[in-house]
This record gives structure tokens, C-alpha cells and sequence, in this order.
């Protein structure tokens, strides 16, 4: 079912709240300071059936202008505005100021209601309409039915509710399975329920038992109960005011502005990027790192504009900016605000959110506002495919990439997955655990890898490459997982850009050449390991040999790595064949004998003890011998 939001608008003292109760038979002052003073101060909240059956949620903002900043958090998500003129008065201040905040939220429906209509007579009426129609010709007002009424007599009012009615038909289905969000307008405690939050939700639904959290303080909750319209219900969805009561946490830790999602679902912000546009009748320019308020849902923050593309924005003109908060703001691509004047307070701007959590940006960037303009008005897969290439670095998964296009995005995953068939994005581990990088980004990821390769080739020529580990820290960076590391070498095997040795990658075309005098160095260690048996020479005693030290360490370092000498210990190494026979004897004697000790295992090798015992607890170590007490089995 289609689910309406109407809300008034309108000068003070010309009768919103009247009309309200003239409509629903309720009252939505609530507050005792209301009632002495005859005036609204607060949101009302309240609801009545249409002759269609629909139920209409209705928000009563307050008139005066010191209390605009409650009127902008109702207004943010209403479907319908009920423009309230007084007959006697006509247009006023206030109604100008709040029809210049519904044109900058985008407000596309509404009707004036034109009351006090029993206090003057038709010729008079016949001229405030004739006003109103001239002021808002070419509006979204320009063609909405003005509706004489009386709240007093009764005059009109059955007349506004078919036109209302007829218009609600028209109004757009909200986006009920995009994210949940419902920005807070109020917060309380009932007894024996705990904290309870009341709001309209403009996107999603929400659910009794479901897990929520409240942004930007991050604090985590439980649904413990809805109510939509006084009725207890199950779930709540988009267009329908309710009321959460939540459990987990406590009143002092949401407040007006704050906004309930899911968990993990959004990302507070203290830099956000938009497209501004400064009414025409503003009194002068906005300035660069001007101070202002600015609106977004139901929360007030002081900020800074820095007009990213502009010296200042002129009444009438539109401009990139980037505003720097005074505190987080929650917010999704996409989103209206409202900017007022940080002293004295009026409405001079508004817009649309198109980077909700930006980073600092410098000024006149061509790169920079290009890309905004490509996020503000590019296609859907433009956008994904910019967020990916942004997210790189950090091997997003879908989830992460939905997060930070701050926008529910219909079909994610296939939006991605042609962005992979088309060769821009690449996916990397299985389709229920991939992440995205961008194929720009692996680009330069292998430039980056070839340069450092051809210098340490450069450097070690008898070395097999670069270790796994130090080329994915240097390179590819300690955010991936090791399963989309080992699928990135796979790619890059297959383009054949690199080899692959046991641990180490080299360029593709790289191969170890010894000179002559390398190769004779060579034959040299080897012969010097075959005579020495298991009793393996020392490093510093063949080096002392050799007169050129720095070839003997690269030949004698590139045995190991080939794996011509096997590494036992620290200082026990051993020729291949050497290490191979010598496994081989103590598979033996342990066949035979049942077990070896390390002074039979000293006897067999003909060597000393310190040999014999290196040799064994290498072989515990890669688990082809077991030690039980002071003896050794197979493993």
C-alpha cells in the first residue's frame, strides 16, 4: 500500500493547526506553552482516513519564524504540503520563506488552502486568489487547486479533503526496499518500554526483533516494538510515521537529527560534497568558508561552505561546494538540504548531496569537480564504477561498495558483475566472498610491481625474486586477504608478467645467469659441502677463502634459494642430495629399530652430536620425526 505524508506550511497565526483539527478532529499542540500562547512551537503529528481508504500521516510545522529550524525537520519528507494562506492577510513573510524551503527540498505536490474564508467576502477572495496564482506561476504550485475554507463553519473543508485525495493518487511510491532510515524528530522515555524515537521513514522498512543502530553515535539497538498511527504493528516501512521502541539504549544517546539504520549500514561524516543553489532572493553573495546552518532531515549543523569552483555564489547561481561540519552528519547521495545564514538566521540556499562522505578537497580541482559532476549526473554504472576505483585500495566487498555510494542501489551485484564481463572492474575470490578493484587501479598496481622487480633483479641477479610476503606489503598493501592475494598472482601468472618459484616471484623473462667466475665459485662450495659430509662447513670459513666476498654471499645465498643447499639451522646446511640421503637412513634405522636417539642418530651420520641433534629437530619440525621423551619415531 502506498503510504502518504502531508505537511502545512505557512505563515504564523493563519490557522494550520486549526485546519488540522477541522480535517482530523485532533489537536497537535501538545505542549502547555502552545496552548497559552496560541501558537505552535513544535512538530504535530497526526493522521486521517482518505475517502479512498489511504491513511495519511500529517505533519503541523510552526508559522513563526523563530522556530523554522522545527519546521525544516517535518518537512523533509513529506509527499504533500498544504500551503496555509490566510484570506485576510494573504501571502505573508513566512509564507514566502517556507515555500522557498519546499522549492529547495524538492517538494513537487501541494494545495493552498486558503482560510479564514468566513471573515471576507467573495470579491476579496476572488483578489488573494488572483495574488496567490500570480506569485506562483511557474512552480510546482503553479497549477495546485486554492481551496477557500473555514475551519469555523466548515466551509471547503470536505471539498480540500477530495483534493486531497485525488492528489495523494498521484504521489510516488516510496522506496520500500532500499536502506531503513528514519530520522529522529523525537525522543523519549515511556515507563516500563524505556527509550522511544518517532520519525517518517524515507526509505526501507524495519521490523519488530531487528537490530539497529543509531548514527552518527554508532550506539546499537534492538526493535523491541512499532506502532505506525497509535496501532501496535510488525513492520514499518517507507512513507509511514512511527514509532520504535528500542532497547540497548538510553534516551541521552539519540537526539533530534540522529538517524536509525541498520547496522553498519552508514557512515558518519564530517565532510560532505554537494551542488548548491543560492536563492534569487538573497540579499547578498555566499562567501567562501562562509559559517552556516545547514538542514539535512530532521538535524541542524554548523558548517563551513568552501565553493570548490567559484570565488562566491551569487544569488540566482549554482555552484560545487564542499561543506566541513561542526559535527558528524549521516546522509546519502542524493539527499536535499536547506542552508540558512548562520546570523541573522534565513533561508539563503539549497541542494542536492552528491559525495556524503568526502574527503578535504582543494579548490578549483578541474579533476575533482569533474568527478562531481559525474557522480551528480553520470548513469547508475558510472557511479558504481567510480566507487569502485575510489575504494581500491581497500579490496571492497559489495557491502562496502553499497556503504559508500550512500544510496540503495537496485541489483548490485549484477550492476557489478557487468561491470567485470566489460573488463573495467576486476572480482577477485568466490561470488559469495568477492571484492572489487578497479582495473585502472590493477594497472598501475603492475607498473608498480614491474619497476620494483626489474630493480631487485637489478640488484640480485642470482637471487629467484622477491619474496610473497614483502610484494604484497610493498605493492599490493596489508588491506588484502591472502585468498585475493593468491588470486591476483593467478592473474598475473596468466598475463605472463611474472614466475613463481616455492615463495618467490620474478619478471617473467627474468632467469639467474652465473658468470664464469660465479659458476667456478659455485663448484667450489658444492665441492667444499661433499667433503665436509654431515659435519657442513661454516659460512665465515669458505668466505674467509674467497677474495671477492660479495659474489661468494650472492652464489652461496643462491644455492639456498634454489634449494641446492638445504637450510637445517642457522648454521647447519647441507648439500640436497646430502639432506635427502640422510632422511632416508633415519626412516630406515627407525623401520628397523623402532626408534633413534640423537646419539645413534650422531653414530649413523658419523658426526657430532650438535650436527646430529640439528638434524633431528628439523626433521620434528617439518613433522617427518616425532620426539617422545629423549627418543625420535616417525611421524
Amino acid at each position: 500500500m502506498k503510504h502518504i505524508i502531508i505537511g502545512t506550511a505557512g505563515h504564523i497565526d493563519h490557522g494550520k493547526t486549526t485546519l488540522i483539527r477541522a480535517l482530523t478532529g485532533r489537536e497537535t499542540d501538545t505542549l502547555k506553552e502552545e496552548k497559552d500562547r496560541g501558537i505552535s512551537i513544535n512538530l504535530g503529528f497526526t493522521f486521517f482516513d482518505l475517502p479512498s481508504g489511504r491513511r495519511a500521516g500529517i505533519i503541523d510545522v510552526p508559522g513563526h519564524e523563530k522556530f523554522i529550524k522545527n519546521m525544516l525537520a517535518g518537512v523533509s519528507s513529506i509527499d504533500v504540503v498544504l500551503l496555509v494562506v490566510a484570506a485576510d492577510e494573504g501571502i505573508m513573510p513566512q509564507t514566502e520563506e517556507h515555500f522557498e524551503i519546499l522549492q529547495l527540498l524538492n517538494v513537487k505536490k501541494g494545495i493552498i488552502a486558503l482560510t479564514k474564508a468566513d471573515m471576507v467576502d467573495d470579491e476579496w477572495i476572488a483578489m488573494v486568489t488572483q495574488d496567490i496564482k500570480e506569485r506562483f506561476k511557474e512552480t510546482f504550485l503553479g497549477s495546485s487547486p486554492i481551496i477557500p475554507v473555514s475551519s469555523k463553519t466548515g466551509k471547503g473543508i470536505e471539498e480540500l479533503i477530495k483534493c486531497i485525495d485525488r492528489l495523494t493518487e498521484e504521489v510516488e511510491a516510496k522506496d520500500t526496499e532500499g536502506h531503513f532510515r528514519l530520522p529522529v524528530d523525537r525522543v523519549f522515555s515511556v515507563s516500563g518500554f524505556g527509550t522511544v524515537v518517532t520519525g517518517t521513514v524515507i526509505s526501507g522498512r524495519i521490523k519488530e526483533g531487528e537490530q539497529i543502530q543509531v548514527y552518527p553515535s554508532l550506539a546499537k539497538g534492538k526493535i523491541r516494538n512499532i506502532q505506525v498511527h497509535d496501532e501496535d504493528v510488525s513492520m514499518a516501512e517507507a512513507g509511514q510515521r512511527c514509532a520504535l521502541n528500542i532497547s540497548n539504549v538510553k534516551v541521552e544517546d539519540i537526539a533530534r537529527g540522529d538517524v536509525i539504520s541498520k547496522e553498519n549500514l552508514m557512515e558518519p561524516s564530517m565532510i560532505m560534497d554537494g551542488k548548491l543553489y543560492h536563492i534569487n532572493s538573497s540579499k547578498k553573495p555566499i562567501e567562501n568558508r562562509q559559517r552556516v546552518r545547514l538542514y539535512h532531515g530532521t538535524s541542524e549543523i554548523l558548517c563551513r561552505i568552501v565553493i570548490l569552483d567559484k570565488e562566491e555564489i551569487k544569488p540566482g547561481e549554482e555552484a560545487y561546494v564542499q561543506f566541513r561540519m561542526e559535527k558528524p552528519i549521516t546522509a546519502q547521495r542524493n539527499d536535499r538540504y536547506v542552508v540558512r545564514s548562520y546570523s541573522p538566521m534565513t533561508t539563503i540556499a539549497g541542494g542536492i548531496i552528491i559525495e556524503p562522505t568526502a574527503k578535504k578537497a582543494k579548490r578549483f580541482d578541474n579533476n575533482y569537480i569533474e568527478e562531481l559532476k559525474l557522480k551528480e549526473g553520470g548513469s547508475s554504472q558510472g557511479i558504481i564504477e567510480k566507487t569502485v576505483e575510489n575504494l581500491s585500495f581497500q579490496y571492497p566487498t559489495e557491502f562496502e561498495i553499497l556503504k559508500a555510494l550512500g544510496k540503495n542501489e537496485e541489483n548490485i551485484k549484477d550492476r557489478l558483475e557487468e561491470l567485470v564481463m566489460d573488463s573495467k572492474v576486476i572480482r577477485l575470490g568466490s561470488l559469495d566472498k568477492s571484492v572489487y578493484v578497479h582495473e585502472r587501479f590493477f594497472s598501475k598496481k603492475i607498473e608498480e610491481l614491474k619497476a620494483m622487480l626489474e630493480e631487485y633483479h637489478k640488484n640480485n641477479p642470482l637471487k629467484l625474486g622477491m619474496s610473497k610476503e614483502e610484494v604484497k606489503n610493498k605493492v599490493f598493501g596489508k588491506n588484502i586477504k591472502q585468498k585475493n592475494y593468491d588470486d591476483l598472482l593467478s592473474i598475473l601468472r596468466s598475463k605472463d608478467i611474472i614466475n613463481i618459484t616455492d615463495n618467490f616471484i620474478c619478471l617473467k623473462e627474468f632467469k639467474i645467469k652465473y658468470t664464469e667466475e660465479q659458476n667456478l665459485m659455485m663448484d667450489r662450495i658444492i665441492k667444499s659441502f661433499k667433503a665436509a659430509g654431515y659435519t657442513s662447513p661454516k659460512y665465515e670459513e669458505l668466505l674467509d677463502k674467497e677474495k671477492d666476498k660479495k659474489n661468494f654471499k650472492m652464489v652461496y645465498d643462491s644455492l639456498i634459494d634454489g634449494g641446492k643447499l638445504i637450510k637445517v639451522s642457522e648454521d647447519v646446511i647441507y648439500l640436497k642430495e646430502d639432506y635427502e640421503k640422510a632422511k632416508d637412513l633415519i626412516r630406515k634405522y627407525i623401520e628397523q629399530k623402532g626408534s633413534i636417539t640423537a646419539s645413534e642418530a650422531r653414530d649413523v651420520f658419523n658426526t657430532s652430536r650438535k650436527y646430529a641433534v640439528a638434524l633431528l629437530e628439523h626433521f620434528d619440525t617439518i613433522k617427518f620425526t616425532k620426539r617422545i621423551d629423549d627418543k625420535r619415531v616417525l611421524y
